[in-house]
């Protein structure tokens, strides 16, 4: 089947002009002006923008964690991205204790597959830096899982200590891997957390008061460090504290081959939220935590300087009536995440082009060209070129679009951007090149994504 997009004014990280775009077989097969071809489908894209599909490397669909699953699933999940305009993410596989890679791979695979209704990757969380499992990372290279995720939190269930992550680092650095770190330091954390409730502190702003900016500050530095010893790259996920960033920031004025991911919540939201009447800050429990809003312009700084090279979301959401309550009486037992897939672009987009903050080329590289670049699926996502996946969104910026739980598709039953209305509005979207989204009607099918066998990194 072809398709045309005519009269589209096409954006890229690099690009802005206006011309038509000729798909066949789920590819970019021509872009120039006023096409004389016909084709089996055209869409007239007139006062529009023409963006490469989002790319979302930071999700968590159907997760088990404290106590629960998230609740969205592949299908649910990537519908919601859909309408959100992001047409590729990449999710999580988890190698628990005592089990392989290979294992979580297979578990991960048996999640999404026959579910996902546009493209997908996945992540290797490693749990464990045994020799043994440190050798299964080029086995994972092999099938296309080229970047591992360790933390620096949550002992004794995540964290691995500084010498196995130093490990994890040298071999990436050998076989051409990207480690991601969530950084905080999980044992003062729990000193704190426990020090709180002995002292009857329960409610949910002790989450954030527990896990403080100096300790996001502390274990980005020092696992900064670690990965210069290693010779390694290294990103840093939901980066949310500006004493994260200014380590960030130090190591690339030096050099250093370090990238970091900030989230919407930490550039809309801030702490304030946590002190909402009741028991509704657990809403906002996530981690790091929201910071007080003296960090959000520097993380905004931070995304127009390119010391911060991703938005991604942390989307890991957990239903207030029968998740999050899991936690009333006790805040350390509230599960952790939020819901963002569907409203990450428009959020960017209002943040940073409605506001003057960085032009609608640097929106694109943040949201869709940087993550595929650092992820291994660059030029085939992340960009509008003749050869790449006809992965597009149409975007009518003199439309406006108001967030809430009514309006979104995730499925949860509050939305943490309620009542936020942003500048613009996804109209359609297609996943190579296949219309899935038509002005809020779902044209896509269950199971209908594809798996993304992503390359190596490669150093930017």
């Amino acid at each position: 089947m072809k398709t045309i997009i005519r009269n589209g004014h096409i954006i890229t990280a690099v690009d802005n002009y206006h011309a038509d775009i000729l798909i066949e077989d789920d590819i970019i097969q021509i872009i120039g002006a006023h096409l004389p071809m016909t084709a089996d489908k055209e869409i007239d894209a007139t006062g529009m923008l023409v963006l490469p599909g989002g790319i979302d490397v930071h999700t968590h669909f159907d997760m088990p964690f404290g106590g629960t699953t998230s609740s969205d699933d592949f299908f649910t999940g990537t519908q919601a991205a859909a309408f959100g305009g992001t047409t590729t993410i990449v999710d999580f596989a988890i190698q628990s204790k005592g089990h392989s890679m290979q294992e979580a791979l297979d578990t991960w695979f048996g999640k999404a597959e026959g579910k996902a209704c546009i493209d997908y990757g996945f992540h290797m969380i490693v749990s464990e830096a045994s020799s043994e499992r440190l050798a299964e990372m080029a086995r994972m290279m092999d099938q296309g899982v080229t970047s591992f995720k360790m933390f620096t939190a949550y002992p004794g269930v995540f964290m691995v200590d500084d010498g196995g992550i130093f490990q994890a680092l040298q071999k990436a650095g050998d076989i051409g891997a990207l480690i991601a770190i969530h950084a905080e330091n999980g044992s003062v954390i729990d000193v704190l957390v426990q020090e709180a409730l002995a002292q009857g502190k329960i409610a949910p702003k002790y989450h954030a008061l527990t896990r403080p900016p100096e300790l996001e500050g502390e274990a980005t530095h020092r696992v900064i460090v670690l990965a210069a010893l290693a010779q390694a790259p290294l990103y840093i996920v939901h980066l949310s504290a500006q004493e994260a960033l200014d380590a960030v920031i130090a190591a690339r004025d030096h050099g250093q081959s370090v990238y970091a991911e900030t989230c919407p919540q930490y550039l809309f939201l801030s702490y304030d939220r946590y002190e909402e009447p009741g028991f509704d800050g657990a809403k906002y429990v996530m981690s790091p935590p929201l910071r007080t809003i003296k960090h959000r312009e520097r993380l905004w700084q931070g995304l127009k300087s390119n010391d911060l090279q991703v938005v991604s979301t942390d989307h890991c959401p957990f239903c207030m009536k029968d998740q999050k309550i899991l936690g009333r009486d006790n805040f350390a037992k509230i599960p952790n995440g939020a819901p963002g897939v569907e409203t990450r672009m428009s959020l960017i987009y209002d943040g940073a082009v409605s506001h003057n903050r960085f032009s609608l080329n640097h929106f694109v590289e943040v949201t869709s060209t940087m993550p595929a670049k650092l992820f291994g699926m660059f030029p085939q996502k992340g960009t509008i070129q003749v050869g790449s996946d006809a992965d597009l969104v149409l975007f009518d910026p003199n439309m406006s679009t108001e967030w809430g739980v009514k309006q979104a598709h995730m499925r949860v039953d509050y939305n943490p951007f309620e009542g936020i209305k942003t500048a613009g509005s996804i109209r359609v979207v297609l996943s190579r090149g296949e219309v899935i989204v038509d002005h809020d009607q779902f044209l896509g099918h269950k199971g209908r994504g594809q798996f993304i066998k992503r390359h190596a990194v490669q150093n930017l």
